[in-house]
């Protein structure tokens, strides 16, 4: 008389049905759906920007490294260049340490004008 309906209902079996699980996990699917779009894909993007503004350096271009050093690229090697900070004083800089190009060379102008 004392005893709830509650004990008397049989337990659900202990693999659930499909649905249940879903909704389960359905917080940690929209959780790693929010660190994607907000974390990792604004990264990766970052990284492959920074790489091709790497990849596209040549002598002329005004750069800051991550060190805060701002000078005019007098050479480019395979992994290194080398860079003229003030009049005779040139250091040699890791690319991937270039944070920024401020203004890029122009090439040299096509000579179309023929004798």
């Amino acid at each position: 008389m004392f005893i709830s309906s509650a004990y008397a209902q049989t337990a659900a079996p202990p693999g659930g049905d499909m649905s249940s699980v879903l909704i389960g996990l359905a917080p940690y699917l929209l959780i790693f759906v929010v660190f994607y779009f907000l974390l990792i894909r604004p990264q990766q993007q970052a990284r492959k920007r920074h790489t091709e503004m790497v990849a596209n350096l040549k002598k002329g271009d005004v750069v800051v490294t991550t060190g805060g050093l701002i000078g005019k690229v007098k050479s480019v090697a395979e992994d290194e260049l080398r860079v003229e900070l003030a009049p005779n004083v040139d250091v040699r800089v890791v690319r991937g340490t270039v944070a920024e190009v401020r203004s890029k060379s122009e090439p040299a102008p096509a000579n179309d004008s023929k004798p």
